[in-house]
Parts: structure tokens; sequence; C-alpha cells
């Protein structure tokens, strides 16, 4: 039976062997090799105790293999030799232990275990995992993805086998795949009933437009091409789909299409869609409503004296804090059935209402406040541009007549008397879902606005220097994958997760070269890091 075996050198160094009983004799099977330090002679005891668990191991982990044992251990006896009993020549050395390498693969191995959780390794594409990855803990260009990978322990493929991965995400339908597993693990953590829809822009550094890249409208009023991105997630904010329109697609024109395609995967029929006043087109609620789909959207303040018409003519423009007004809305300006002869707002009802949607207003004493700042500031800054102390573009309540500028005073009035309130449109009737409801799922939005802010700063979607569509369609496959990671990552530990990656990308764990083999050391890890990667997956983890 084999067994471990230490012995002092002649140099005073201690010689780790594995060695077993042969006729009543001791005979040495392997020298492991010689430590001169108690950390070296860790490492040898711990490395002859895999070489005794496995005696056929002949490759090391990372795949290194050991230097062959140096030969004539067991000296023939000659002069000085029971001057020092037990002592062995010396095996050799090269040099003291270093450190040849550190990664954080602990990092790698719990967000691989999310990426796993949700299914997406069904793709069956680990250069596309390691860029999902590496998107996460540091987005940067395809070009240095490399780089980060090998921080994380891992040998990344070349920069040309990550462009064919690109590819081959494009051509492999890889986001529909993804988005047909994200559905998956939402309908079963959560509810579905209801999805959240808002557009983005992604500006490209490029000086021309192309069929997909196209200047358009840019809140940051860039002139950069830009593509329109549409983002539906669930109501915690966990991505279903994403869209991809050209740069000077209107806002109002995306939101169907992405509708339609979940539905289209997932055969879907029952759902309540929502999204902001930028949607609100009477098309776009035409087509949800035929396709049987239930939506609240923003409501724009310039409905409002139509919708309010009555309270305005009856109680004058006095609100209450927290009050609710459930009326009704013009589906397009042609019609209007809300006379404001009648004193109780109508109860909206389709057959009796045929060109008009449930409208509920909201007044906020908080939102007035801030409103009422919003339009003294605003009639300042006209001012200053009618009196020629400021230069800029015609802003907010200035009115041009016959060349000469002046304070817009009726819509300065106006705007000053719907200070406070707040629209939605729905077509969803108040005997299904009350006016507060209404208002509360449209406030999960921010859900949302959130992914939007996450997907261009955490994961850095833009600015994008991809050229062809197939590698832009790629791209946002990656973001929209480690979208769902990042925001499955928080919900399990609770922590956002660029903050998860600060706790655990200093995890490092340590390679060491000693006398010819090299052995990999964890890192120490306390017990908030070990209760995050508890978390993420599970105590039973090992690294």
């Amino acid at each position: 039976m084999a067994f471990i075996r230490r012995v002092r050198t002649a140099s005073g160094a201690t010689a780790v062997q594995i060695a077993e009983y042969v006729r009543g004799r001791q005979r040495i099977v392997e020298h492991v090799g010689s430590a001169h330090t108690e950390a070296e002679l860790g490492m040898l005891l711990q490395r002859a105790r895999e070489l005794l668990e496995n005696p056929a191991q002949g490759v090391l982990e990372l795949g290194v293999e050991p230097t062959p044992p140096v030969k004539g251990l067991i000296v023939p006896a000659g002069p000085g030799l029971f001057e020092a009993a037990g002592a062995v020549t010396p095996a050799g050395r090269d040099g003291p232990g270093r450190v040849v390498g550190t990664d954080s693969r602990i990092l790698f191995d719990a967000l691989a275990g999310v990426f796993t959780a949700l299914g997406f390794d069904g793709v069956g594409d680990e250069v596309f995992r390691g860029l999902v990855i590496a998107r996460i803990v540091e987005p940067t260009s395809l070009l240095d993805a490399g780089r980060v990978l090998r921080d994380l322990g891992r040998l990344p493929a070349s920069y040309a086998t990550m462009k064919r991965t690109l590819n081959r995400a494009a051509k492999g339908n890889y986001r529909d795949r993804i988005a047909t597993w994200c559905f998956q693990h939402a309908r079963t953590s959560g509810d579905i009933s209801l999805v959240l829809y808002d557009v983005t822009t992604l500006y490209f550094e490029a000086e021309k437009e192309d069929e997909l890249r196209k200047v358009g409208y840019s809140k940051e009023r860039r002139v950069d091409p830009q593509i329109v991105v549409g983002l539906l997630v669930g109501r915690g904010g966990f991505p279903l789909e994403i869209g991809c329109f050209e740069g000077n697609k209107a806002e109002t024109a995306t939101i169907v299409p992405i509708i339609k395609q979940l539905q289209a995967r997932h055969n879907l029929t029952d759902m309540v869609v929502v999204a902001d006043a930028g949607m609100l087109s009477a098309g776009n609620l035409r087509e949800l409503d035929e396709a049987n789909l239930r939506f609240i959207v923003g409501s724009r303040m310039t409905k409002a004296p139509t919708d309010l018409a009555s309270h305005f003519r009856w109680r004058g423009d006095a609100f209450t804090d927290g009050q609710l007004i459930d009326t009704i809305t013009p589906r397009t300006g042609h019609t209007n059935e809300n006379s404001p002869d009648l004193r109780a707002e109508p109860v909206w009802d389709p057959p009796t209402h045929p060109g008009s949607w449930r409208a509920v207003w909201a007044y906020s004493r908080k939102r007035a406040v801030r409103d009422a700042t919003t339009f003294t500031a605003q009639e300042n800054r006209a001012r200053e541009v009618i009196e020629g102390q400021k230069a800029a573009r015609v802003p907010r309540f200035v009115k041009t007549t016959g060349g000469k500028r002046s304070l817009d005073d009726t819509s300065l009035t106006r705007a000053r008397q719907l200070a406070g309130l707040k629209g939605y449109v729905t077509n969803i009737p108040a005997t299904v879902m009350p006016a507060a409801d209404v208002i509360g799922s449209y406030h999960d939005l921010w859900h949302v606005e959130q992914s939007f802010r996450m997907s261009k700063t955490d994961l850095r979607a833009r600015p994008m220097f991809h050229r062809t569509r197939d590698a832009i369609e790629a791209h946002l496959t990656i973001v929209f994958t480690a979208l769902a990671i990042s925001r499955t990552v928080p919900n399990r530990t609770g922590l956002a997760v660029a903050n998860v990656i600060k706790q655990l990308r200093p995890l490092r764990s340590a390679t060491i070269a000693i006398n010819g083999t090299k052995q990999r050391f964890a890192p120490d890890i306390s017990t908030e890091q070990q209760a995050i990667l508890d978390a993420i997956h599970g105590p039973k983890v090992t690294h």
C-alpha cells in the first residue's frame, strides 16, 4: 500500500515522496519534490495526496505535466551514509515558489451558474457565454473581451472566433431561443399578465447612414446615425423581447410589432400592455384593442382640458390631493362623447362610447408644487429670450407674431391650471380594474426604464462600432442575454449586479509554480462574500 514519506535531505530541505512496502522494504514510487519552507511543504503534501487518490494521474490541473522525478533517490551505501541517517540526495529545486497568475474565476463561475439556471446553456456555445459574462463584468469592445475573460480565469477564443460567434448568433436565431427561455423563467417565477414597453436610441460612431443606421429623433440632440431599440419586460423588469428598428422610425410605430412578436412566439391572447405617452397614437391603441390586448398608456396633458371639461365647468380648477377622476377620452380628435353639460363624469362602456377610451386622471399636490416650479423656470427663460438676454432656440411659452416674440400667456395659464394632474388611457373597464390599480400598473414602468439604464450604463450597449445588421443584432442579443442575468442576480442577492461584481471580483485564485509543478489556491472568502455566492447558486457549489 502506497503512503507519503517525508525525508530530510543533506541540504536541509524536506523531500516529499510516495513510497510502498515491497517484501518488507520501502520502495520509492514517486518523488514529488523538495520543500525549503512550510508553505512549499504544504503544497507538496497536497500534491502527493492528489497522486495517491488517483495513482494514474499524469497531468495536473490546468493541463501542466509534472517534472519527471529525479532518479537515484535511494542512495547506495558509501562514506557518510550513516552520518546523516535517512538523508537522500537533493532532488533539485527550480528556485523559490512564485505566483504565475491570478484570476477571478469565482465571479465567472457564479455568473455562469445563473446563465445555466436560466436555460441559456441550450444554445451550446461557450464563446457566446463568455462574451455575455464579459459584458456584465466589464463592458468593452470585442477586441478587448479576451483580456476580461483571461482575468476571469478563462482561456478566451481568438478575435476571429469571436467575430464568427456574432455571425453564428445572428444566423442561429440565438435571440429567439434566449427570449423563449426568458419567457419560461418569467412565467414560472412571476406574473406575465402585465408587460411593460419602452424605447431608446443607440448611436454609432459613424459618419454615413445606411439602411438601418439613420439620423433620427434624439432626446440628447445627437446627429450621429442611430437605431431605435424597443424593449419589453415583465412587471419586475425581467426582459422578454427586444427589437431593432431604423434610426428614423417613429417610436409609436415600434410597439405593435414587438407585442405581436411576443404573442406569436408564446401564443398569448390575454395580456395587459403598459407604455408611456410616447406610444399614445390612435393607430396603436386600435391595433392593440383589435388584437384583444388590454393596454394602459400615459395620456398627454393637451387632452386634459377636453377630458376634464365637465370638472372645470362645474368645479373649477380646484382639486384635492390624491383625487381620481374616472372619465372618457376621444379615440380621435374628431369625436367627443363627453358633454360638459353633465355634472357627472361618464363611466366608460364600449357599446355606449364606441368613439372613446377610458381615461383616468389623478391629482397630486406634490406634483403640483414640482410642476409650478418648472413652469416658473420656463417662464423666466422665455422672458430672457424675448428680451434678448439669452440667445437660444425658441423655448416653451414664447409665441411669434409678425416676427416679434412675446410671452404666450394663454398657454402658460392653461399649463398652470393643469399643474399636478397626470392622465392615463386604457381599454380596461372600471368593473375589471379600479382607477387606483390602473395608476399602480402604470407606475411599474420604472422597471423598464431601469433595464434601459442598465443596458446603457452597466452593460454599455452604446455607442456601437459594428457596421453590418447581423453584427448589430448579435450585439443586442448579447446585451439582452446579459440583461436577463443582471436582473436575476439582484433578485437572488438583494444587491445590484454592479455591487456583486465589486465584492466578488477581488476574490482572486492564485496559480503558484514550484518544483516544476503548478498548483492553484483558492482565495480566502469572507462571510459576506460567501453569503452572496450562496444566494447566487447555493452553498453546495465548490470552486
